[in-house]
């Protein structure tokens, strides 16, 4: 992968911009952005795809697969390139941007642009990014704010994971695996959870902890942060930040959850100063009702009424990828869920305990890095041998990293207890039909990982039928 080169200075204007790896989830949504700016966008994808297809048809040309000529020089020539940090380093375009001199942006660079001179408010976090940060949109959108957002996910409802907004406030999902979260100027930053990760990056956990504590101090107006989870409290010391507030079933958070009660959606009682706030999303998961209380606990920062808020956010009914129904054959469901690390697996496959009944959860678990795979084969072993009835394990999904020998999926199956409760099936047809045949009425199957797992479903989905006409 390449190493993003924050010193390399934006330009005060961009009328034409090129993507490499535009249908990506975060970069498909600046570059629909860039679009709604009037600037003329161009890029290319490794593949097509409906994501691709649709800033097609808003009038950005995308070219299928990587090579030099798709970057635009000349009398058309683009006023910046945009990648993000899994490029490799001898991809065609990229080595054609440069022998152009033209401006290689990060793609946080680009979101930088766009929220130039707005009201940003970031969510920074290990896990809940997404679903916080669809929650606070459609949240201020009820409250009659027409916010500007990036977010790694389409969100239920507005259909698109970007939007232009009329108001000077914007939000943005804020990733922190390679630095790029210290890149804005942020109004409010809201961190969900702290885990130690992306020590490929940083080096150390202490370096890990003082970036997000320097993203805390840096916000403008106030800092929202976990009152409950350890990491983030291990941040606290670090952050001088005059303006803290935190959420969580602590007894001193500021929005403290009284009560949790989880089903279909997920709602909670929260006590904010004096008042009781009963909040429901719509959707399920003890962890989404923690996830709603940061939302809340942010927009009372920026000074809206608790009781209003909580009426917003009740539309809220989730974001792509994160346990999103595909589709359904002979009485089973089948899921797609973004967890990547052991702590969202556990909250994904718990959530979904509360919607199955008597039902079984069978999980296809696809590692994503092979230095997370390495590091944490023992822990995702644990949590699905414990939450999941049967785990199928794919290969490692690599991602910006070179492979590790000897480190592939089998590394997490051989960590089970029981062996009966697990298969490392790499071909990912044998995966879909042995996930099938153990898949009775009722029962869900569910697919886990930040890579392309998603793309095994339709496989899932026919096997379940050829195992009904078998």
């Amino acid at each position: 992968m390449i190493e993003p080169d924050f010193t390399q200075p934006i330009p005060e204007r961009i009328g034409r911009v090129h993507f490499i790896g535009i249908g990506g989830s975060g970069m498909s949504g600046i570059a629909h952005m860039m679009l709604d700016e009037g600037i003329a966008v161009s890029g290319s994808d490794r593949s097509g795809s409906a994501t691709v297809d649709r800033l097609i048809e808003r009038g950005a040309t995308v070219s299928v697969g990587h090579a030099a000529e798709h970057v635009p020089v000349g009398d058309e020539r683009a006023d910046a390139v945009v990648v993000t940090s899994a490029l490799w380093p001898d991809n065609p375009e990229l080595l054609a941007a440069r022998e152009h001199g033209i401006p290689v942006l990060h793609r946080s660079q680009a979101l930088h642009v766009l929220a130039r001179g707005k009201r940003v408010v970031a969510v920074g976090g290990a896990h809940g990014k997404t679903t916080t940060t669809g929650m606070l949109v459609v949240g201020l959108h009820g409250l009659g704010v027409d916010a500007g957002f990036v977010n790694g996910g389409v969100i239920a409802g507005l259909d698109a994971s970007s939007g232009h907004g009329t108001s000077d406030m914007f939000v943005l999902e804020a990733d922190e695996s390679d630095g790029s979260f210290l890149l804005y100027d942020v109004a409010v930053a809201l961190i969900t959870n702290v885990d130690t990760d992306h020590l490929d990056h940083y080096g150390t956990p202490e370096a890990f902890d003082e970036a997000f504590a320097e993203f805390a101090n840096r916000a403008s107006e106030a800092v929202v942060i976990s009152a409950d989870d350890e990491g983030a409290q291990r941040l606290r010391p670090l952050i001088s930040h005059e303006r803290v507030v935190t959420f969580g079933e602590h007894e001193d958070a500021d929005v403290r959850i009284v009560e949790i009660r989880t089903g279909v959606t997920a709602s909670c009682t929260l006590a904010v100063g004096d008042e009781r706030i009963e909040l429901e999303v719509g959707v399920p998961g003890r962890h989404n009702a923690v996830n709603a209380a940061g939302a809340l606990a942010t927009l009372v920062a920026l000074g809206f009424a608790p009781a209003d808020i909580a009426h917003a956010l009740a539309a809220f009914r989730g974001t792509g990828r994160r346990f999103e129904l595909h589709g359904e054959r002979r009485g089973v469901r089948v899921f797609d869920d973004y967890a990547h690390h052991p702590a969202e697996v556990d909250a994904a496959l718990t959530a979904a305990r509360t919607v199955i009944g008597a039902g079984r959860i069978i999980a296809i678990h696809q590692p994503h890095l092979y230095t997370r795979t390495r590091d944490m084969a023992g822990e995702f072993a644990s949590v699905y041998e414990r939450v999941a009835d049967h785990t199928v394990v794919l290969d490692v999904y690599g991602a910006r990293e070179d492979p590790i020998p000897g480190v592939t999926g089998a590394l997490v199956a051989d960590r089970f207890v029981d062996a009966t409760g697990v298969d490392f099936l790499p071909d990912w047809q044998a995966a879909a039909e042995r996930a099938a045949a153990l898949a009775r009425p009722g029962d869900i199957i569910v697919t886990l990982s930040c890579g392309d797992v998603y793309r095994i479903i339709p496989q899932v989905l026919s096997a379940l039928e050829d195992a009904d006409d078998a």
